[in-house]
């Protein structure tokens, strides 16, 4: 009796060391590395969609330039999401106290925001550009002196009206959005309206029975869009590897041309990085 139950402890024994044993090499390959083999948490994305093409509303769904990138790059990544239109200034809000995680809505990466904010790669390069009317006589930044220019507040567009104008002159009016700074122009209550390229050309283009044109000068400075994250961010080491991946493998330039038309300038954006 005592030497059968000294051989079945054994075996019990040898059983359970074998079971710890393949326990102990699942563990391992299940944190091996890679993106899909980590537990990541849901992300809270939020956006300002009223800045077609890169994000507005189409119905209740928010669709964009700006949407199909980070879509991309959060799989890219391997985080789950929910993406929340909340608006401008709440945006910067929600990241600020760390209510939100990413914030992308044609965020601008300067000097004055990295203060507060962390960046992402840059994932798109702009300009701002002139929108008036087609028989404005205005065909430069400099032209704008004496005029009445709309802004959406708080963007860099209002920073070069304001590097023209002055900071806080009455002839500079801030909206909440651009789409609202347009509408000014179109009713009459300004002369011309200061934003990003993408945003008054998709504007042009879409709209030719508003009779407005385009204006560059060539003085604006390039700029680059980020994703903007919370400071001490722990994720931007992962939306940095995505970015390059994407942009890599061509999954930015079929995007691009997806909303835009044409073939992304993929070497300003990479000396960025």
């Amino acid at each position: 009796m005592k030497k059968k139950t000294w051989r079945a402890a054994l075996f019990s024994l040898a059983i359970g060391l074998l079971m710890l044993v393949s326990a102990c090499g699942s563990t391992e390959k299940v944190n091996s590395g890679g993106a899909d083999s980590k537990e990541k948490q849901k992300l809270r994305v939020v956006t300002d969609a009223a800045y077609a093409p890169m994000e507005s509303m189409d119905g209740d769904k928010i669709v964009g330039f700006d949407v199909d990138i980070v879509d991309a790059v959060l799989k890219e990544a391997g985080y789950d999401y929910e993406l929340v239109h909340v608006g401008w200034d709440p945006l910067f809000v929600e990241l600020k106290s760390k209510r939100a995680d990413i914030g992308i809505s044609s965020i601008t990466i300067d000097e004055d925001r990295k203060q507060t904010y962390d960046f992402s790669l840059p994932y798109f390069e702009s300009i701002n550009k002139i929108l008036v009317p087609e028989d404005s006589s205005i065909q430069s930044g400099a032209d704008l002196k004496g005029k009445t220019v709309a802004v959406q507040n708080g963007t860099t567009g209002q920073a070069v009206a304001e590097g023209i104008l002055g900071k806080n002159n009455k002839d500079i009016k801030k909206f909440e959005n651009n789409v609202l700074a347009i509408m000014e122009l179109l009713k009459g209550g300004a002369d011309a309206v200061v934003a990003d390229n993408a945003v008054v050309e998709e504007y042009v283009k879409n709209n030719p029975n508003k009779k407005l044109k385009v204006i560059t000068d060539s003085s604006f400075p390039s700029e680059f869009y980020g994703m903007m994250l919370p400071k001490g961010s722990k994720i931007k080491e992962d939306l940095d590897k995505a970015i390059k991946k994407i942009v890599e493998n061509g999954t930015y330039a079929d995007i691009y041309k997806k909303v835009f038309g044409s073939e992304p300038n993929l070497q300003e954006l990479e000396k960025q990085y």
